[in-house]
């Protein structure tokens, strides 16, 4: 009996003292994140000035980054979101075919396009904009959605494609035995069957998207076409003395991903652990 109590007692002392530590490693995680917010509510302040805990906390460095960087910042929706459905137009029936055609090389082909993901960014980026000024695609949204959609595209591929291999040949089928063609199964059957792997794959393409710099700085030679990213650098520039501007610009920058991470959370889960079981 004094056995089991005293198994009892440690198993409840090692769970407070992992629930303790974890407690700790997310504090040290999240404690980047709480300066930024607590640096953008202290107006005209500097990195040796800012206090621990705002004791005036003001909204004005979020106004004047709205006043700088609203532009940057519908311009970085409009790209990502671009990005998005570029990325999965191209990516889903990519991966179905992989999937379900039994191709020759396809473990090759996936393969290859691990690797694409392995090649620097700049290295793309310059190849790129000889390709663009020939174009006419330097400083157009059109541009810059399809550069940062090719940031995404590897992920999306392997990604659907785990998730579809695990779709049954005999569904497909029997849709076509009913009078649909192949694109039309594909649309109504493997498409909406795939929708947590598609939701998975198009967050994270708008992530890349988002926080794409490189094909930003690189593709674009005027304020035409200016992401987010891009307003920060230069924005950290103007006013490097004044942090809090800049922090705030962090803070609303952040602010669209960390909505749709928080939304999508379950969906991220179920397509990736979907995707796993094949």
């Amino acid at each position: 009996m004094r056995q089991s109590q005293r198994e009892t007692t440690a198993a409840g002392a090692r769970r407070w003292g992992n629930t303790a530590l974890a407690l700790l490693i997310l504090a040290v995680m999240l404690f980047p994140v709480y300066w930024m917010v607590s640096t953008a509510l202290q107006p005209h302040s500097s990195i040796a000035s800012v206090d621990l805990i705002p004791t005036s906390p003001s909204f004005d460095n979020f106004r004047a980054a709205l006043d700088t960087q609203g532009g940057s910042l519908v311009t970085s929706l409009v790209v990502a979101l671009g990005a998005v459905v570029v990325c999965l137009a191209l990516a889903a029936p990519a991966a179905y075919g992989l999937a379900q055609f039994g191709l020759r090389g396809g473990r090759g082909i996936v393969f290859g396009t691990l690797i694409t993901q392995m090649v620097p960014g700049i290295v793309v980026a310059n190849a790129l904009y000889s390709a663009y000024a020939e174009l006419g695609l330097v400083n157009s949204y059109l541009g810059l959605i399809l550069a940062d959609a090719s940031l995404g595209l590897p992920f999306a591929i392997v990604l659907l494609r785990a998730f579809m291999v695990s779709i049954p040949s005999e569904v497909v089928e029997a849709a076509m035995v009913d009078g649909a063609n192949r694109f039309t199964a594909f649309v109504r059957i493997v498409l909406p069957m795939s929708r947590n792997a598609l939701i998975t794959s198009g967050l994270f393409a708008f992530l890349f998207a988002w926080a794409d710099f490189i094909f930003a700085l690189t593709l674009n030679t005027t304020d035409d076409v200016k992401p987010v990213t891009l307003g920060i650098y230069q924005f950290i520039g103007a006013h490097v003395s004044d942090w809090g501007a800049v922090m705030a610009t962090a803070v609303l920058s952040a602010i669209p991903a960390a909505i749709l991470l928080v939304v999508a959370q379950k969906y991220i889960a179920a397509g990736i652990a979907g995707g796993s079981i094949k």
